[in-house]
């Protein structure tokens, strides 16, 4: 019989089949060098002592299937409960943005996954990135998953969501300008609280955690899903970000930065496009609160998406940037034209308040 593999496009992380003597995609000049570069990094690392280690993201899925995400890089491991454990976790949280980029990751490194007993194997991607579906029988709610590889002792744990089948609403919102100002538009701003700022310094959105958690709490076990551009390098630092504002809990839906299979640079358009498209196959019964702000291409992408599904939109919320923000952005939104194109409900505010009072004169929040 013809042997089989799969591997992960870095853009959608969408699965690339080789079946027997199909054609394997060529892959692009810059994404080789790339690769050369990490396993040069990856020798050196490992004369150092440094070991495969999993960093756990926040999965979801249905009773039947959950999509487990994360990341394998080398690092050193301190012995569990040590001094040298809690410096380098105090480190961690405290580091620079441009620390989360300097990581080494594996490619092709083999995962077990372990989930209310079964177990799993997965492979990451040429970034080191675990993005994987497998089979489970689980109930609504929120359960764990353990990870490990097989040259380390240590054991990981992702929370992974799992949908209630009756759930008929859910939330998927954008983060940088709109969970978390770091003022897209103006690149050189950007880049300096992307790459410079402690994570403590990072500033939430005034009102957006509270809107997110009245949405949580009007529709008990409503996913909410954070869709970004950003990398997976940071989304540890995310994560944390999220839970110290108290933003209800959800998973990332990040990118890999760099070079892919076919292109320069990994594009972060396509990326949400694609995940918008996988999560209403995902789940054809939900309608989606759409949160994003009008300083890059969210109004366009959820424009797209509003008029393909328009039976999985509740509602698009926009968070409107400043005014010399806006200027810098493009303009203002034009909130009449896509509601036209689309028949759905758009609503626009500066901050999580006023879009707190147009969803609840549109009947989603009480």
């Amino acid at each position: 019989m013809p042997s089989s593999d799969s591997r992960h496009d870095k853009v959608s992380g969408d699965p690339i089949v080789r079946r027997g003597a199909a054609v394997e995609p060529i892959m692009h000049r810059a994404a080789r060098i790339e690769d050369a570069f990490h396993e040069f990094r990856a020798r050196r690392a490992r004369k150092r002592g440094f070991l495969a280690t999993v960093v756990p993201y926040t999965g979801y899925g249905s009773p039947s299937w959950v999509r487990i995400l994360g990341r394998v890089v080398l690092a050193k491991e301190p012995r569990p409960g040590s001094r040298a454990e809690r410096l380098h976790r105090r480190r961690e949280e405290s580091i620079r943005g441009w620390r989360s980029f300097i990581s080494v990751p594996l490619a092709e490194t083999t995962v077990t996954v372990e989930i209310e007993g079964d177990r799993h194997e997965v492979t990451t991607d040429r970034g080191g990135v675990i993005d994987s579906v497998v089979p489970v029988q689980l109930s609504p709610g929120w359960h764990t998953v353990r990870l490990s590889t097989a040259e380390s002792t240590r054991v990981f744990e992702a929370p992974v969501f799992v949908l209630d089948p009756k759930a008929t609403f859910g939330v998927i919102s954008d983060v940088d300008d709109t969970v978390m100002v770091t003022a897209l538009p103006r690149p050189l701003l950007a880049a300096w609280n992307t790459f410079v700022l402690d994570e403590h310094a990072r500033v939430p959105t005034p009102g957006m955690s509270v809107l997110l958690e009245r949405l949580s709490a009007a529709h008990p076990g409503a996913p909410v899903v954070y869709l970004s551009t950003g990398a997976w390098n940071v989304a540890p630092t995310l994560t944390r970000f999220l839970s110290r504002n108290l933003f209800p809990a959800g998973p990332l839906l990040l990118t890999d930065w760099g070079p892919t299979h076919d292109r320069w640079f990994r594009s972060g358009r396509e990326h949400k496009r694609t995940s918008l498209e996988r999560l209403a196959q995902e789940f054809p019964g939900l309608k989606w609160l759409l949160i994003g702000d009008d300083g890059q291409h969210d109004e366009d992408l959820y424009g797209e998406f509003t008029v393909a599904h328009p039976d999985n939109v509740a509602a698009v919320a926009i968070r409107q940037l400043s005014n010399s923000e806006a200027v810098l952005a493009g303009g203002r939104s034009k909130a009449d034209k896509h509601r036209e194109l689309s028949g759905t409900p758009w609503v626009y505010a500066p901050d999580g308040a006023g879009l707190s009072e147009q969803l609840t004169e549109l009947g989603l929040l009480p």
